[in-house]
């Protein structure tokens, strides 16, 4: 029989070794770079966010239709907070303050959203987390805000289309560029 002191040093257990580990794990063919989805945000939805702000600025304060604009606008703000939480570095809480028009206040939202994902690590973002872990890997929230936050601008640019018609035209406006330009005269 072996007896013990208490001052004297206790084994320690073998660590156990790790099956998987997060930087060697493949990535998720379902999560895009976090390159793109940053590219995506800060320069096709901005723009799109955008020309919907000015639709709602243009709106008469009497416009029936200014209310549910601007309860959309507020959700879509929102969503951008929530997308700008998913991909926060740190987990301290840092109040944002926003301008208090509600145009500026999104803008400000986008600019923190981005500056929040530009601080992701590139190489480790995608990759799945160990299966020991038992966790969800945070690239799969972020992408999941950012598809809701494209959501609420889709139901943000129904209202501005109802309002404004002309609003896609300005959405599409240089998609296609031309090369070469058309000539003056006809062809035939």
């Amino acid at each position: 029989m072996t007896s013990m002191l208490a001052t004297e040093a206790a084994e320690k257990p073998p660590t156990p070794t790790l099956l998987e580990t997060w930087g060697k794990n493949e990535r998720m063919r379902h999560v895009p770079p976090v390159e793109w989805i940053v590219r995506k945000l800060d320069d096709d939805l901005r723009r799109r966010i955008d020309i919907a702000s000015a639709v709602f600025a243009a709106t008469s304060v009497d416009d029936p239709r200014r209310a549910k604009m601007e309860s959309e606008l507020r959700a879509l703000g929102r969503a951008i907070d929530r997308l700008a939480d998913a991909g926060r570095h740190t987990r301290t809480t840092n109040d944002q303050h926003h301008p208090p028009d509600l145009g500026g206040r999104i803008s400000s939202a986008v600019t923190h959203a981005v500056s929040n994902l530009n601080s992701l690590d590139p190489n480790l973002f995608g990759r799945r987390y160990p299966f020991q872990t038992f966790e969800r890997s945070r690239a799969e929230m972020v992408f999941a805000a950012l598809m809701i936050v494209i959501c609420a601008l889709a139901r943000v640019a129904s209202v501005a289309r109802q309002i404004d018609p002309s609003v896609d035209e300005r959405v599409l406006a240089g998609l296609v560029t031309l090369q070469q330009p058309l000539r003056e005269q006809p062809i035939a």
